[in-house]
C-alpha cells in the first residue's frame, strides 16, 4: 500500500514538473525555430538580390555546325577564391572533347558555365561567332543534353520520367524507341507495368545502371545537339557499365560531345582531351599527343592503368 501510494506521489510530482517547465521548453523552442527562420529568410533574401537570368534575350541562332569556344575564361565563385585561369578550349562540331585531371581542378565548373548557371568573371564562351549570353537562354539549354554520375529521376513512372519537361505529345512508340536506342526497353518490358511503373523515390526501385539508361533514353528523346557527359559511367558495376557505354556511344553520333571522365579508359579515342590541373588547361591534345607532351598527364596515366 505504500509503495502504491509512493508511486503515485512520484508520477504526480513530475506530472507537476514537466507543467512548470513547458512553459520554458515551449519558448527555447521557439527561439530555436525564429533562429533557424531567419537564416533562410535572409538566404531568400540574397537569391532575390541576384540579377535576373536573361531568360528571353533576343538571339536563337542554330547551334549544329557550330564550334563551341571558351576564350579566356577566368572564374571565381566569390572574391578570392578563384577556379579557373584563362581557359581556352574549343569543341568543334560532331566531335568529342574529353576533361581529364585531377579532383577539384575545375572540370565540373567548365561544365556549369556552359550551361549558363555562372557567368565567367572574365573572357567569354562562344558559339561559333556569337556569345551565348546573347541567346535565349531556354534555347541554349534546350540544345543541351546532360548525362551526370547520378542522373536525376523523380517518383513517378518511367514514362513521366521519359517526358517530363517536354511541349509536346510523345506516343508509345516513340518511347519504346528511345528506350531501345538506349539498351533499356527490355528490362522496362519485364516490369509489371512496364512505361507505367512507379519507380519510387530517387529511383529506389531500379537499379544505378537502369536509372542511367532512363536518363540516355530521355537525352535521345530530346535530341540534343551538345551533349554533356559528367562521370556518367563512374558510379556502375562493370556489367551496368558495359551497357551505358554502348548507349552512349549511339548517343553521342552527329552531336558535338564534351565528357568528364577519371576513368581515363572512357576518353582515349576522344578527338580532343584538356588536362585540367588547378583550374589551368595544363596539356590539349589526343591521347597519344598528351602523353609525349604533357608529363602531368602521362603520370596520370600511368598511375591509373598502374591501379
Amino acid at each position: 500500500m505504500n509503495r502504491t501510494l509512493s508511486m503515485g506521489t512520484l508520477i504526480s510530482f513530475l506530472m507537476y514538473l514537466f507543467q512548470m517547465m513547458s512553459p520554458v521548453l515551449m519558448v527555447t523552442q521557439l527561439f530555436n525555430e525564429l533562429a533557424k527562420t531567419s537564416g533562410s529568410t535572409e538566404r531568400i533574401q540574397e537569391m532575390l538580390d541576384e540579377d535576373e537570368e536573361k531568360a528571353r534575350a533576343e538571339k536563337a541562332v542554330a547551334v549544329i555546325d557550330q564550334p563551341l569556344k571558351l576564350e579566356h575564361v577566368d572564374f571565381a565563385y566569390e572574391e578570392g577564391k578563384q577556379i579557373l585561369y584563362d581557359v581556352n578550349v574549343v569543341a568543334k562540331p560532331n566531335t568529342v572533347g574529353a576533361f581529364a585531371g585531377p579532383s577539384d581542378g575545375g572540370k565540373t565548373t567548365i561544365f556549369s558555365l556552359i550551361e549558363r548557371f555562372y557567368q565567367p568573371t572574365a573572357g567569354q564562351i562562344m558559339l561559333g561567332d556569337e556569345n551565348i549570353e546573347d541567346i535565349n537562354l531556354g534555347v541554349w539549354r534546350e540544345q543541351i543534353g546532360l548525362v551526370g554520375q547520378n542522373s536525376a529521376v523523380m517518383p513517378g513512372t518511367i514514362r513521366e520520367n521519359l517526358v517530363y519537361g517536354l511541349d509536346r505529345e510523345v506516343s508509345d512508340e516513340e518511347l519504346w524507341q528511345v528506350l531501345k536506342m538506349a539498351y533499356a526497353d527490355q528490362f522496362v518490358r519485364e516490369l509489371e507495368y512496364q512505361l507505367d511503373t512507379q519507380i519510387g523515390e530517387r529511383g529506389i526501385k531500379i537499379s544505378g545502371g537502369q536509372r542511367q539508361r532512363i536518363a540516355i533514353a530521355r537525352a535521345f528523346l530530346r535530341d540534343p545537339k551538345i551533349l554533356m557527359l559528367d562521370e556518367a559511367t563512374a558510379s556502375l558495376d562493370s556489367e551496368s557499365e558495359a551497357m551505358v557505354q554502348k548507349a552512349l556511344a549511339s548517343l553521342m553520333k552527329g552531336r558535338t560531345t564534351l565528357i568528364i571522365a577519371h576513368r581515363l579508359s572512357t576518353i582515349v579515342d576522344a578527338d580532343q582531351i584538356y588536362f585540367i590541373d588547378h583550374g589551368t588547361v595544363s596539356g590539349a591534345g589526343t591521347h597519344e599527343e598528351l602523353i609525349q607532351t604533357t608529363p602531368l598527364y602521362a603520370e596520370y596515366v600511368h598511375n591509373q592503368f598502374k591501379q
